[in-house]
């Protein structure tokens, strides 16, 4: 797996080269359109298992980059003291400690996670897994999620179902992959986010239309977002 690790990090190494988070900007249309949508679909999916008070629960995000979806936490209530992140890029980890000083955030992978059995009440990842195309791989961050989770929490799920024609780096991960990750869980999951494509041209001229065709076509929805729970 030290080989997947690598591959990772230079194709992280490549994309800083080349500066593409400019392309994740919220002061573009489309990518805040998305940053909207998901907090809502979020935020709905956690009322629905009735997970509503965050103060006290512990969160990891595996895969946290730069630290902002992990900042999110602390605007639905969460305490920023409670807050954990890991993620093999060293300099992604330096700059979401300037973005979250009181949070734990250490440099690590997903395969070994540096954390106790049960510690965790909630954990997420967010587009991680389909940066990792090694089979062996995606079973060990899966296993390590489920070791280091309380047995009374759950699991955030948000990635990518579908293939990106521009993008050889990553891999999708679909709903059939996600239940043989995770056997018997619960698993609730819906299909949610436009096509990134599609919502940075339509969102220049009307969110609204982008939220229509989100909600009437179902195959334009790009993302899988699940929360997971144990069985019993």
């Amino acid at each position: 797996m030290s080989d997947e690790v690598e591959r990772i990090k230079a194709v992280y190494r490549r994309r800083m080269d080349l500066d593409l988070s400019k392309r994740y900007s919220p002061f573009s249309p489309g990518e805040l359109y998305t940053l909207q949508r998901r907090e809502q679909a979020i935020v709905h999916l956690l009322r629905r298992a009735g997970i509503t008070d965050l103060a006290a629960l512990r969160v990891l995000e595996v895969g946290c980059g730069r630290g902002r979806p992990l900042a999110d936490w602390t605007r639905w209530g969460a305490s920023a003291r409670n807050l954990h992140g890991i993620d093999i890029m060293e300099p992604f980890i330096r700059q979401a400690v300037d973005l979250l000083p009181r949070a734990t955030l250490v440099v690590g992978s997903a395969n070994r996670l540096p954390f106790p059995d049960r510690s965790f009440d909630i954990v997420a990842q967010l587009t991680m897994f389909t940066s990792i195309l090694d089979r062996a791989m995606r079973r060990a961050a899966a296993a390590e999620m489920q070791r280091v989770l309380a047995p009374a929490g759950a699991i955030l799920w948000y990635d990518f179902r579908y293939p990106s024609p521009f993008n050889r780096d990553v891999r999708p991960v679909r709903l059939r992959e996600i239940r043989a990750l995770f056997p018997d869980w619960r698993i609730d999951s819906v299909t949610t986010t436009l096509l990134p494509p599609l919502a940075r041209r339509l969102a220049r001229i009307s969110f609204g239309a982008c939220a229509f065709l989100e909600s009437a076509l179902p195959p334009l929805r790009s993302h899988h977002l699940a929360l997971l729970t144990r069985p019993g």
